[in-house]
């Protein structure tokens, strides 16, 4: 069973961008859909965006048109890159992999869209 590590996280601007990254060892990641999830203090952990082994996608219609998810399967990571941003995207994103990791669920990274 694998693990991950999310990071890339940060304090932005609205307006701004950052990319997320989520690694791990195994190349057997690279078979699983994978997705992005989302934690807002007070707030219940939501899905934000995933993608399937031969690349299509799934986004939350909020951020569809202004994240992007990606994976560079020869170096086993997923991103997000986000652009945009808004105060409401600010939350901890979580990387999960149910097919890869079961239901293992990483520290997170930390997104902080403020002025």
């Amino acid at each position: 069973q694998g693990h991950f590590v999310e990071s890339g996280g940060g304090l932005v601007q609205p307006g701004g961008s950052l990319r997320l990254s989520c690694a791990t060892s195994q190349s057997t990641f690279n078979d699983y859909e994978v997705a992005w999830y989302r934690q807002a203090p007070g707030k219940q952990r939501e899905f934000v965006a995933s993608i399937r082994k031969r690349g299509s996608t799934t986004y939350l219609p909020s951020v569809k048109d202004r994240f992007t998810i990606s994976r560079e399967n020869d170096k086993n990571l997923v991103y997000l890159q986000m652009s945009s941003l808004k105060p409401e995207d600010t939350a901890r994103y979580y990387c999960y992999s149910p097919g890869y990791a079961g239901d293992y669920w990483g520290q997170g990274t930390q997104v902080t869209v403020s002025s």
